[in-house]
């Protein structure tokens, strides 16, 4: 019990203190794993998970739902598993950017448990999000030059639909701890209703 009011503690650091309302408590049950459950039908112990979370070598839950249930990727442990061991993920997990210091910097996110914004948590999809968001921004920026270019149209329409692929629906929540607009309502809604006003 220690263990899991430590965990709440420090996933509240992390992302304020907001309530979640019904409709969040239903997405998150929807889109994750309860980390008791989790851990029960793979045969590990719940509180090794707390202790490994805390020691900042597996990530804090997604969100904690309002009975206060830790809501956890399914693939939580997958990670690691691909690592060789928790033990060896932060060195395979920052391995997989040039840049130690970028590497150091998505570790840090990582851990926090606020990449609830792809479906599927690993490297190659934080590194493709990224370079989706980017080209997203070039592309508006070259419709911008020229609304009527059609070409670059298209080019934002297929850039825009691999992003909405990785990412979730997010929750009402999510607006609240991260302070605005999720990445979803910026770079894939937002931009749809563009494409479809556009001259």
């Amino acid at each position: 019990m220690r263990l899991r009011r430590w965990v709440a503690e420090r996933y509240r650091q992390v992302n304020g203190d907001h309530p979640m309302t019904a409709a969040d408590d239903a997405y998150v049950s929807a889109q994750f794993a309860v980390l008791d459950e989790l851990c029960a039908a793979r045969g590990c112990d719940a509180d090794d998970v707390r202790r490994l979370m805390l020691d900042r070598r597996l990530p804090l839950p997604g969100y904690l739902r309002s009975d206060g249930a830790e809501m956890v990727p399914v693939d939580l442990l997958a990670l690691a598993e691909r690592a060789g061991g928790t033990d060896a993920l932060e060195a395979w997990f920052t391995g997989h950017w040039v840049e130690e210091s970028v590497g150091a910097a998505e570790w840090d996110a990582y851990l926090s448990g606020r990449y609830v914004c792809l479906r599927s948590v690993a490297p190659a999809t934080i590194r493709r999000k990224d370079e989706l968001v980017a080209a997203i921004r070039a592309a508006l920026a070259d419709l911008d030059a020229d609304p009527t270019d059609a070409g670059t149209a298209l080019r934002l329409c297929a850039l825009v639909d691999e992003l909405d692929a990785l990412m979730p629906a997010f929750s009402p929540y999510d607006r609240l701890r991260f302070g605005g607009p999720t990445s979803r309502d910026t770079y894939v809604d937002a931009v749809r209703t563009r494409l479809r006003n556009r001259p």
